[in-house]
């Protein structure tokens, strides 16, 4: 009775204090529409979940850690963002079920992904996070690169001239869609090369310095051929050189976290046709300078 009362409430519906769940009560909950948080959920049963599959809005399974291929199957059928951030793995077939899912899928807890699952993952369509991926093989990569909608690797920290790293960029560099990449702090100038090919949105917000270090003008040169939004809202520093090179990329560049910028600096930086940028951060000279290009107005 609860749970058919639960169902009639509007707008979000917070669950997450609920540790099981029985099959009636999920075929009631099921009827509710919109935001629905099931995160104290540690296990799931295959029919619970077909229930659940009916659900409209958001999906919040956090606490699973398992699921079966059955369940998989289901909540494929789910309509609207579907968040299973608990999964630590994922069998080949759950992965070619999942795939069918359209929406935003969230899978940040899994630490390794098949190249088997990887291939059918690149399937799906919608918003894909994989946050918790640390290392991708070839195959993998190339198969994620076919993804169509926003990919989500927030967990890639490195890119460098390592085995694999060059191939793993060539390969992201041929997504089509918004590239998520907001927590690599190293890039090779090869791997800056091949993602600087990608045409889209692409977020480098961990980025900190682009200074005339070893490597950073190459990076900055590289980075500046992007065609797409270009995100570097990390970086605080920004050398001449490095500014000079920037100013040539074509869309919009955010470099909102700047707190350093030199006159020389801001004058290359004047000359881009789309910057966003915080001017109240700045040394007034510089600031200057850009307002009076017509930028951070």
């Amino acid at each position: 009775m609860a749970a058919e009362s639960l169902s009639k409430h509007e707008g979000e519906l917070d669950l997450g204090g609920l540790t099981e769940l029985s099959d009636a009560a999920a075929e009631s909950i099921s009827k509710h529409e919109g935001e629905l948080y099931l995160y104290g959920l540690t296990g799931l049963s295959d029919a619970a979940a077909e229930n659940l599959s009916k659900h409209e809005g958001e999906l919040y399974l956090y606490g699973l850690t398992g699921l079966s291929d059955a369940a998989a199957e289901s909540l494929s059928k789910h309509e609207g963002e579907l968040y299973l951030y608990g999964l630590t793995g994922l069998s080949d077939a759950a992965a070619e079920s999942l795939s069918k899912h359209e929406g935003e899928l969230c899978l940040s807890g899994l630490r390794s992904l098949s190249d088997a699952a990887a291939e059918s993952l690149s399937k799906h369509f919608g918003e894909l996070v994989l946050n918790g991926l640390t290392l991708l093989s070839d195959a993998a990569a190339e198969s994620l690169s076919k993804h169509d909608g926003e990919l989500v690797l927030n967990g890639l920290t490195e890119l460098s001239d390592g085995p694999g790293h060059i191939a793993l960029a060539e390969s992201l560099s041929k997504h089509e869609g918004t590239l998520n990449l907001r927590s690599l702090t190293e890039l090779s100038d090869a791997a800056a090369e091949s993602l600087s090919k990608h045409e889209g949105k692409f977020n480098l917000r961990s980025l900190t310095e682009l200074s005339d270090g070893p490597g950073h003008i190459a990076l900055a040169e590289s980075l500046s051929k992007h065609f797409g939004e270009l995100f570097l809202d990390g970086l605080t520093l920004l050398s001449d050189a490095a500014a000079e090179s920037l100013s040539k990329h074509e869309e919009v560049l955010f470099l909102d976290g700047l707190t350093e910028l030199s006159d020389a600096a801001a004058e290359s930086l004047s000359k881009h046709d789309d910057l966003a940028i915080n001017l109240d951060n700045l040394p007034a000279s510089a600031a200057k300078i850009l307002r009076d290009a017509g930028h951070g107005v």
